[in-house]
This record gives structure tokens, sequence and C-alpha cells, in this order.
């Protein structure tokens, strides 16, 4: 069973993001502020959950949240500052959204860059352990899921609808033989082959 809190004084913002390891499309983070002694049977990492219960999910969490809010970073903003630096403004981007201020900030991983004066606690593999952090996992993920599958209609050759952007065979098989697009993170490995050209 997740915690539904850190600790007992401060109002704790859950923050976690989506999409660091794709090929294609933006990185997505959510910040959560669940109320107090917060109970939900469901809720769990995103990544152990179906798509059919991250949706389900998403619909009670907007619903029961006092506050929350997403980030997006796209993948021109991600080439331009890197992947890490990337999720650390889209989750900053997710915290300015919400509609009341966080005391702490619970940060699903071990690094973070400070936003503002808020204090923040990394806490690895959070979104298994932390209700806040799940919540903001399982909003990011769904946010995120949704953009690939619009963008799969403008680009079906990759399977967006599938992998979401990120680098299975099938999405490689297609750069390789289409080319990329607008939504390629240029300045990832995209193909296998980049370690060997001769530049």
């Amino acid at each position: 069973m997740l915690k539904s809190k850190f600790q007992n004084k401060l109002i704790e913002a859950g923050c976690d993001e989506a999409g660091r390891g794709c090929l294609a499309g933006p990185v997505y983070a959510a910040a959560v502020i669940l109320p107090k002694n917060y109970k939900n049977k469901l809720l769990n990492d995103s990544k152990q959950l179906s798509e059919k219960k991250r949706d389900l999910l998403r619909i009670e969490i907007e619903r029961d949240a006092i506050a929350f809010g997403v980030g997006i970073v796209d993948n021109h903003e991600i080439d331009k500052i890197n992947i890490l630096n990337a999720s650390f403004l889209a989750m900053h981007r997710a915290v300015e959204q919400l509609k009341k201020t966080p005391e702490l900030l619970l940060i699903d991983g071990n690094r973070f860059k400070a936003y503002k004066d808020i204090p923040h606690e990394c806490i690895i593999k959070g979104d298994g352990k932390f209700l806040s952090i799940a919540a903001a996992s399982v909003l990011a993920k769904t946010y995120r899921d949704e953009f690939m599958f619009n963008a799969h209609e403008k680009y079906p050759d990759y399977a967006w609808n599938k992998n979401k952007g990120y680098p299975t065979k099938a999405h490689r098989e297609a750069i390789k033989k289409v080319g990329t697009t607008n939504l390629h993170r240029i300045t990832f490995r995209l193909l296998p082959e980049q370690l060997e050209l001769d530049l």
C-alpha cells in the first residue's frame, strides 16, 4: 500500500515525468497535491498499470486532487538543453500551474534542480512509494500518451499509437526507412549505426 504522505506538517506535491527515454515527442511532467489521508486502492506507479486503469485513474485524480499541473518541454527544447534539464524544466512548469503553493516537493528519482525556494525530497522509485508521486506519474503518462496517439495520425509510419515514441524495433525501422519527423529528438541515438558514422 502506498503512503499518503512523507511528513505531517507541510503541503506536499508529488512530481514525476514521462517520456525521458523516447526518441520522439515532448517530455511531460505532472505535479499533484492530494487531500490529507487520501486513499485509492488502484493508484500505483503508472508503469504497473494497464492503459485502461491509467485512463480511469486520471479522471479520479483530477476530480480528487486539491491541485494538479502538467508541464511540457518539446523535442526542440530537449535537443537544446538535454533530456535531464528538460525533465527538471517540465516539473518546474507543472509546479508553476498548481493553484495552491506546495511547501515540499516529492520528486521521483535521485536528482532535481530546486524550484524557487520550495524544499524538495528526491525519492528513488517514489512512484511506487507515495500516492502523490504515483498520481503525478499517471497524469504525466496519460497526457503524453494522448499527445503521441494524436501525433500518430499525422505520422502513421512510426506506430506511435503502440510504442508512444519509445525506441522499439518498429520505430527504429521506420526511421531507417522514412527518416525523421519534426517531432524526433535529433540529439538522441535514433539508430544504432549512429555510433559508427565517420564524421
